[in-house]
């Protein structure tokens, strides 16, 4: 897809695509030059601060299948992938197939590339829905009646929001959203969810970061603080070892050295609903 003569029909390969950079960023190929440019200066801000995007993304992937595996182990049956991006290595309805055979996993993204990519993998297995749907409305996509003709919505679920609410840029919206998530879950459901952490960033960086996702198809993207994401678990049960930086997040590992929450990256975290 890195040859600009084979792009989807009602693709702009010229406006870089949140999900193409993030494919850049875990060494993917389906991505473009425009994608790659701006992946490329966000990589060069992160070396600014001290850190590494592209570590940091293979980080947020890691924690996704950790927590995938973790739901799965617990019981846990079906998944709703929102933001899923394209599909890798260990995507969650193989990590989940892996620990709970039979588990059923929707997929949903606003990126058509995405759609495509993701319908023709996941063509030949019948636990696999992947479907066109937006963040902002989390409704419209739970009461999709091919959702609820795939999932049974009356049993648990889990809802995932990784390294995507953050393409939310207004802070009142976002919450809103992360509170309509949490609203729709039922008792063992679960919220899985990653953020953009700002840490001890400066303004310039942060405004610079701002700026190369203006230009892109998310039209921005929002750093927030250590309180803002943990609020997003409002009135859940967060899980061992609670909202820490992705690297850090792994329910199986020995209590070791502070976590530091000074350096900018992204935070994570998973939480259930009582009962």
């Amino acid at each position: 897809m890195s040859d600009l003569g084979q792009v989807p029909e009602g693709i702009n390969p010229h406006i870089p695509s949140v999900a193409r950079m993030y494919d850049y960023y875990l060494g993917g190929k389906d991505n473009f030059p425009s994608d790659r440019e701006a992946a490329e200066k966000m990589i060069e801000l992160g070396r600014q601060m001290g850190n590494d995007a592209r570590q940091i993304a293979q980080e947020n992937r890691r924690f996704l299948g950790r927590a995938v595996r973790l739901l799965a182990e617990a019981g846990v049956r079906q998944f709703v992938d929102i933001g899923a991006g394209l599909p890798t290595q260990d995507n969650v309805h193989q990590v989940a197939q892996r620990h709970a055979p039979g588990a059923r996993v929707v997929y949903v993204d606003n990126d058509p590339i995405v759609l495509t990519h993701a319908r023709a993998l996941l063509a030949r297995d019948s636990d696999v829905l992947a479907l066109h749907g937006d963040l902002r409305d989390s409704d419209a996509i739970l009461d999709d009646p091919r959702v609820r003709e795939h999932l049974d919505l009356t049993q648990p679920f889990a809802v995932l929001l990784v390294a995507v609410l953050h393409f939310i840029p207004d802070d009142a919206e976002a919450g809103r959203i992360a509170a309509r998530v949490r609203d729709r879950l039922g008792p063992g459901g679960h919220l899985v969810l990653s953020h953009v952490y700002a840490g001890n960033s400066s303004m310039d960086m942060a405004k610079t970061g701002q700026q190369v996702y203006s230009g892109t198809t998310s039209g921005g993207i929002a750093r927030r603080g250590y309180d803002q994401i943990s609020g997003y678990f409002a009135g859940l049960e967060l899980l061992a070892p609670g909202v820490v930086p992705v690297a850090s997040w792994d329910p199986d590992a020995e209590p070791g050295s502070p976590i530091d929450y000074d350096q900018p990256g992204i935070l994570a975290g998973v939480a259930r609903v009582p009962g």
